[in-house]
């Protein structure tokens, strides 16, 4: 085995190969099992191993694991447990906001198994699927999970921070439909969490994230949804102001079928939109109606009444697996019960400017706040509307905190000194002791935390 003491890793500081010298005795026991699989620091692989997908961190872990199997994802928790390393997991790379550094980096992506059962309609899958592979292999069946806006983002990191996507207003956030998740826990022992088993850390999965243990597989429900009707329509920017404004109004009315978002943003540079309106600012609404076409069309004409002529029209019908809403990076989230006229006044404020940011507003309610009996911490599940703004605006956040509710949901929360806003009181409570039940060592800490009771959060003082 090839040791780096002190070597530094490429494109890091001598301060980061610091950090990423590997512990002997840890690094040799994983080459024992994982072989060319484990990676470190001045190895060839190690410097694409150890990157999230998207470049918001710059992780430097001793050394990066993959693993192919359950066994290879117990010996790398149990190795990092014995020798005091820290510990992280990441599958896809989507939504990593913590970095790895100095410990083990588990990779499941090659835990990537997908199984559809049509007669019962439950998908198991491993931790490293995506969810377009989901689509596809529930799609042929007339069958649809509740996915998010981008197929290419991993189910398990989804599912676990709550999962709300286009489906969610008729059947709920992905966590809802959870049934199983077996699992490696922070001491090593291998169990299977469900209604039945482990009941509480089951609700702790749906929703409070990659916390409590190491998912090796999950099995959740599919839905009879095949064909849709929806995709992204651009209106005048002009017409900002009185959209919303209807908006507020209409989204009250409309059947859980139809799930919509608003947004402040640039017409795409893509071949369906005439050049001269490419990268004009206009107001998109996005529609999935989870129904008939005509019957969209009626529940749609008093938002397009308001809205005016199209720029571009891009509703149609579609199989659900098709339907790429796409999504806004979240700079700044809170839910709100309502859009008072102050609120819509400043989300438009300035929003015919070359440099304004993105601002989407959606509609939530529907299923996600009528939960089943024993459903998850996943949300605020009394929220009418949340506001994204994708790049800072100065004075917005102050503008809107006294009609929000100051809170996050975990999928889209960047700052990890937030995590306790993306739950109620009770719930943040109640998970932080489960997680003294289950990891009272906070051994899975590289994550958006939830220390255990009795243990101060990162960033607080002991009361």
């Amino acid at each position: 085995m090839r040791q780096h003491i002190g070597e530094q890793a490429h494109g890091g500081s001598t301060a980061a190969a610091a950090r990423t010298t590997p512990h002997t005795g840890a690094a040799r026991r994983l080459r024992m099992v994982l072989g060319d699989r484990l990676h470190l620091p001045g190895e060839p692989g190690y410097d694409q191993a150890r990157r999230p997908l998207m470049p918001v961190i710059d992780p430097q872990p001793a050394m990066v694991a993959e693993a192919a199997g359950v066994d290879d994802v117990r010996t790398a928790v149990v190795t990092a447990r014995e020798h005091g390393l820290p510990f992280a997991v990441q599958a896809t790379g989507h939504g990593t906001r913590v970095p790895s550094d100095g410990g083990i980096l588990l990779k499941t992506g090659r835990m990537a198994s997908v199984l559809v059962d049509p007669a019962r309609r439950i998908a198991r899958v491993g931790p490293g699927a995506r969810w377009e592979q989901v689509l596809a292999a529930a799609a042929p069946l007339g069958l649809a999970p509740l996915s998010g806006s981008a197929p290419s983002v991993g189910v398990t990191g989804y599912s676990l921070g709550g999962g709300v996507g286009w489906l969610s207003r008729k059947h709920g956030f992905a966590a809802d439909s959870m049934l199983r998740a077996d699992v490696v826990l922070a001491d090593g022992r291998r169990v299977t969490a469900d209604s039945h088993r482990h009941s509480d850390l089951f609700w702790a999965l749906r929703g409070g994230g990659g916390n409590f243990a190491v998912v090796t597989a999950l099995e959740f429900r599919l839905y009879p949804v095949f064909q849709v009707y929806g995709g992204i329509s651009y209106f005048a920017i002009e017409r900002a102001a009185d959209i919303l404004a209807r908006y507020r109004v209409w989204a009250e009315t409309v059947p859980d079928e139809m799930s919509t978002a608003v947004v402040l943003t640039r017409m795409p540079g893509t071949d369906d939109i005439p050049e001269p309106l490419r990268g004009h600012r206009a107001v998109a609404i996005k529609v999935l109606h989870a129904g008939l076409a005509r019957e969209a069309d009626r529940l749609l004409r008093p938002l397009r009444s308001a809205a005016g002529p199209a720029l571009h029209d891009g509703y149609q019908v579609m199989r659900y697996a098709d339907a790429a809403m796409g999504g806004t990076p979240s700079r700044y989230f809170d839910y709100f019960a309502t859009l008072p006229d102050s609120v819509v006044d400043q989300l438009v404020e300035g929003s015919g400017d070359d440099a304004a940011p993105t601002v989407e507003v959606r509609h939530w309610a529907g299923a996600m706040a009528r939960p089943a009996s024993g459903a998850g911490p996943a949300g605020h599940r009394e929220a009418a509307f949340s506001v994204i703004v994708d790049a800072p605006r100065p004075g917005l956040a102050d503008a809107l905190r006294p009609h929000g509710f100051g809170a996050s949901f975990l999928n889209f929360l960047g700052d990890p000194a937030r995590v306790e806003t993306a739950f109620t009181p009770a719930n943040y409570r109640r998970l932080r002791e489960i997680k003294a039940a289950y990891d009272p060592g906070n051994v899975l800490h590289v994550n958006l935390n939830i220390a255990p009771a009795g243990v101060a959060p990162a960033g607080h003082h002991a009361s």
